[in-house]
């Protein structure tokens, strides 16, 4: 009988020590590893993307906020150019729409003085941030921007359908598809507005919107136990400031 209990209490210690030791496992493995988005789109299937908050923090963090607030559930892929990359999250829907502070802070209040619109600052290397190597082949995930701002980065991000070498350093890529990418490819293919355009090579944003936009159903992120946070923001960019300014500088434009 004394065997009998001599043997259940060592392996009651081992089956401790085992529940222990994978505890500790698995508290070491969460910490080390990256969010995991998944984007669910309505007919068409699920895309999971790895999110890098080592070479782009405040990016990873304004995208967590935003997915997991349910700021993308119903948008669409409003912008889609074959054989370049499938864009969305714009709350308006046309490319001209920005987030809100309320969008990602829980202490401001939709629609109040304090609520307005608001960027994050371009984390890649043409605007002096040098921590982000990440290269644009297929499947990156990028945020989209103005042209006229490194800074002006909101909501809208987009996903790379071939290797985009000439987006290097430009654009801030923080993740990248690990499954679902045939979804990827399939929405690349959705019938666009066709307009005439004299140049045969050129594709204006009216080419490149969808006959019938994708829609997100949603967007969440598995953080596996991190909390990375709220972002750093600032105020949106202003493309009338800016060309008023563009114009003063010109000489166009006398104060």
């Amino acid at each position: 009988m004394k065997k009998i209990i001599l043997i259940v209490v060592i392996l009651v210690v081992l089956v401790l020590i085992g529940v222990v030791a994978f505890g500790e496992y698995k508290a070491i493995f969460e910490k080390n590893q990256n969010p995991v988005a998944t984007l669910e789109v309505e007919n068409y299937g699920t895309i999971k993307l790895e999110l890098y908050p080592k070479i782009a923090p405040n990016t990873v963090s304004n995208f967590i906020k935003l997915s997991n607030n349910g700021f993308y559930d119903g948008l669409t892929f409003h912008r889609i150019i074959k054989d370049f990359m499938i864009q969305g999250g714009d709350v308006l829907g046309d490319g001209t729409g920005s987030p809100k502070l309320s969008d990602i802070r829980d202490d401001i209040e939709k629609d109040s003085e304090e609520d307005k619109d608001y960027a994050i600052k371009g984390e890649f290397s043409d605007n002096g941030y040098e921590e982000n190597n990440l290269k644009f082949v297929e499947g990156v995930l990028a945020m989209a921007r103005s042209g006229y701002s490194n800074d002006s980065a909101g909501s809208q991000f987009f996903i790379t359908t071939k290797d985009s070498t000439s987006l290097n350093g430009s654009y801030c890529g923080f993740g990248k598809v690990i499954e679902g990418m045939d979804v990827v490819q399939s929405i690349a293919e959705t019938e666009i507005k066709v307009e005439e355009s004299e140049d045969e090579n050129s594709v204006s944003e009216e080419q490149s919107t969808p006959v019938n936009p994708p829609v997100i159903k949603s967007i969440r992120v598995e953080t596996f136990g991190v909390d990375y946070g709220t972002p750093e923001t600032m105020d949106a960019f202003d493309y009338e400031k800016w060309l008023n300014e563009y114009y003063k500088n010109l000489g166009l434009i006398v104060e």
